[in-house]
């Protein structure tokens, strides 16, 4: 394989890569935080760059609240514990409630939606709904964290058992 074959395979690669909103809205993510890093909140050129490249990120979570809709309305996974599932639920209900109210938010900052004060009073609602979101989140990761650590014991303890079981046989 030739070094060109290798920029080939490499730029096929950042292609695909850019041709996700995702990977676009991460790269957006970076200069904006990088912009707000820079101006220290300052008025110049780095904050400028930090207010346009917020508008631009919300473009590309159009419609985006239609996955946790849909992993609301999913079965969860065989074996969740109920608490799991409402914590789970709830996150998506909150997340995709964020998300929609974002893009009323991101319309009334373009001018598309002329009502201000609404626009205000929903993003509002947006920011506690997305607040609650990462809270059901860290709880999820939590809970998930204590029963791996639990069935990891589980299984360390039965492998000391057969190990001690083996001594024993031989």
């Amino acid at each position: 394989m030739t070094s060109l074959d290798t920029v080939r395979g490499d730029l096929a690669l950042v292609i695909l890569y850019l041709n996700k909103a995702e990977a676009r809205d991460k790269i957006c993510r970076a200069i904006q935080y990088g912009s707000k890093f820079l101006s220290n909140g300052e008025p110049g050129p780095a904050q400028n760059v930090d207010k346009s490249t917020s508008l631009a990120r919300k473009v590309f979570r159009l419609f985006k609240f239609v996955n946790d809709l849909h992993a609301l309305i999913s079965p969860p996974a065989k074996g969740t514990p109920l608490p799991l599932i409402l914590l789970g639920k709830s996150k998506n209900a909150m997340l995709s409630t964020f998300l929609f109210l974002d893009q009323i938010v991101w319309a009334g900052r373009t001018g598309i939606y002329k009502n201000k004060e609404r626009a205000e009073f929903l993003s509002r609602i947006a920011f506690y709904c997305f607040l609650g979101s990462n809270t059901c989140t860290t709880i999820i990761e939590l809970a998930e964290l204590q029963r791996l650590s639990k069935s990891m014991k589980k299984l360390e303890k039965e492998l000391k058992h057969q190990e001690l079981y083996k001594l024993y046989a031989c």
